[in-house]
């Protein structure tokens, strides 16, 4: 079985993030433009071209050179590749190549969807605790040889150490031994990006962790896909639903709704008598509408459900908060 990276979550997600990041800009950029075309003379260079070569570009990065910087670097260039390469897949769907296709919207957040699940599955199996001795030596000898031409800080050297802790008294004096051959780093300045992703991390973990969010979070659950319903079944009893071109997204939509619902509405009769299951449920019912119902949502809506999924991840950010903390207090 190939060695497992502890660092291939973090990888995998720099990669969705800069994909993500691209698809909105490019989309932004051609609607502010009014969808300008590169060429002329009868072509046109699609971005998808260029999708391709970032991800050759980004690939070679990681081949070509050792360690996690290299490795970061390729992952957010084939992200960006990623990026320009799925948002032309409506041209590859259809026959007329139409890029306006309403469900290549949904196609596409299904994909970096997959990614997320994806990540999510690689972070649990490649933490410290699920590494084999071997798997984290080798992690280990990794960091260091990659340090050997400009150095390591001694947070990284601290890293390596925790990494061999536990793998036997010969390989851990062999890794230290190691550490001793390599040449000391000052720890590079933070730069203005890494100050604002501390403070919005800072910022994500206070608001999640206040009390007084959870009960207004709590009133949005249950209300919102109760009101979508009742809504959907306004508008097909008035006629407004008579102009709606993508029945079967309108109709995902409405039972993902409904199944939301139901989930909330639990939730919420259990909130007095069980807290614990009651926000296990709340947390299914966004799990079902972020992996289900946004898909619907993108076809109907297409970008414009962008915030609908920033605010279901908020959301899921704040019940998935309290949860942990009534399972903590339910086991003490």
């Amino acid at each position: 079985m190939p060695t497992r990276a502890i660092d291939a979550a973090a990888y995998l997600q720099a990669f969705v993030l800069s994909g993500v990041v691209t698809v909105l800009a490019v989309r932004a950029y051609l609607q502010a433009a009014d969808y300008p075309q590169l060429g002329g003379g009868g072509l046109h260079i699609a971005h998808v071209l260029w999708g391709g070569l970032l991800l050759v570009v980004g690939l070679g990065i990681a081949l070509v050179f050792l360690g996690g910087g290299p490795r970061t670097a390729g992952a957010v260039v084939g992200g960006i590749g990623f990026g320009l390469f799925i948002d032309e897949v409506g041209k590859f769907v259809t026959a007329r190549t139409d890029y306006f296709y309403a469900p290549a919207a949904a196609i596409i957040y299904v994909a970096f969807a997959l990614l997320v699940l994806l990540t999510q599955a690689v972070r649990g199996r490649t933490g410290r605790s699920r590494l084999t001795s071997a798997e984290r030596t080798a992690n280990a000898l990794d960091v260091v040889l990659s340090g050997l031409p400009r150095g390591l800080t001694d947070r990284r050297r601290a890293a390596v150490l925790r990494l061999v802790q536990g793998t036997g008294p010969e390989t851990e004096a062999a890794v230290s031994r190691l550490l001793d051959a390599v040449p000391r780093r000052e720890p590079p300045p933070v730069r203005f990006w890494q100050r604002g992703a501390e403070w919005a991390r800072r910022l994500a973990v206070w608001a999640v962790n206040r009390r007084w969010l959870v009960w207004p979070v709590v009133v949005w659950l249950v209300v919102e896909p109760v009101v979508t319903v009742v809504a959907v079944i306004l508008d097909g009893v008035t006629g407004a639903l008579d102009q709606e071109r993508e029945w079967g997204a309108v109709l995902g939509v409405s039972a993902t709704a409904l199944v939301t619902a139901v989930l909330s509405l639990r939730a919420a009769w259990l909130l007095r008598h069980d807290r614990v299951e009651a926000f296990r449920l709340f947390k299914l019912a966004l799990l079902v509408d972020l992996l289900f119902g946004q898909v619907f949502n993108f076809t109907v809506n297409q970008f414009g459900a962008v915030f609908a999924v920033a605010l279901d991840l908020a959301l899921l950010g704040v019940v998935t908060a309290e949860h942990r903390r009534l399972r903590r207090a339910a086991h003490h």
